[in-house]
């Protein structure tokens, strides 16, 4: 697979971030907000996202597509417990802003407005960065999921994951959504970032969520 040009990834990192952009201005810091359709839907999702954590000992996390800090109010409620070194990063002004109003007093978190992760840490997580490819064609988006992983997978010294939406086997999939099946991306995963990877599915949503192990720990 040929990587996408800078042209086409700042095309698409400008379609995303305003689409994102216009979202949170709409509704707010709610999971509409970030294009979710509740909180409990979107509370499963970072449950199985965080799987590729081990809470039992301080580690780093990267948030990526961090949104307006879901996460890490997440974080809070359930594994208060970690030490947890959280940076989340989105491509929308809009939602750091939001983020930066409502976590403001809580320690060693941040938020960052970028296009690229800002550090290297333990692992990262991106919950539904994927999903709308805004009419993309799929090799144009595909590239562009694959470049975003390499740099993700480039960022995390011991693991990561990432969600991903499934065809619709009924209904044609709607349009401006990127939808796939597990193999591509575990192979992708195996064969160019020379990782294991394994896929958690079956929990009630139309998707699938990747658990990768990245080979750099040592570093």
């Amino acid at each position: 697979m040929h990587g996408a040009t800078d042209r086409e990834i700042d095309a698409i990192h400008a379609g995303v971030e305003s689409y994102y952009s216009d979202r949170i201005i709409a509704f707010g810091p709610v999971p509409a907000g970030a294009d979710w359709d509740s909180a409990i839907t979107q509370e499963v999702r970072f449950l199985h996202l965080l799987k590729i954590c081990d809470f039992g000992a301080p580690f780093a996390l990267n948030d990526v597509g961090c949104g307006y800090g879901a996460l890490l109010s997440y974080l809070n409620r359930y594994h208060s417990e970690t030490d947890i070194d959280y940076l989340g990063y989105d491509l929308s002004p809009a939602m750091i802003s939001q983020a930066d109003r409502l976590q403001r007093d809580l320690s060693r978190a941040s938020f960052k407005v970028a296009t690229t992760s800002p550090r290297i840490a333990d692992y990262s997580v991106a919950s539904g960065i994927f999903n709308v490819s805004l009419g993309c064609s799929s090799e144009a988006w595909e590239r562009y999921v694959s470049e975003t992983l390499a740099d993700i997978h480039a960022s995390s010294r011991r693991g990561f994951a990432v969600n991903f939406m499934t065809p619709d086997p009924v209904n044609d999939n709607p349009e401006g959504l990127y939808c796939t099946t597990p193999d591509r991306w575990v192979r992708f995963s195996t064969d160019q970032l020379r990782s294991s990877a394994r896929v958690v599915a079956g929990y009630g949503l139309r998707e699938f969520t990747l658990l990768v192990n990245t080979s750099n720990a040592g570093r």
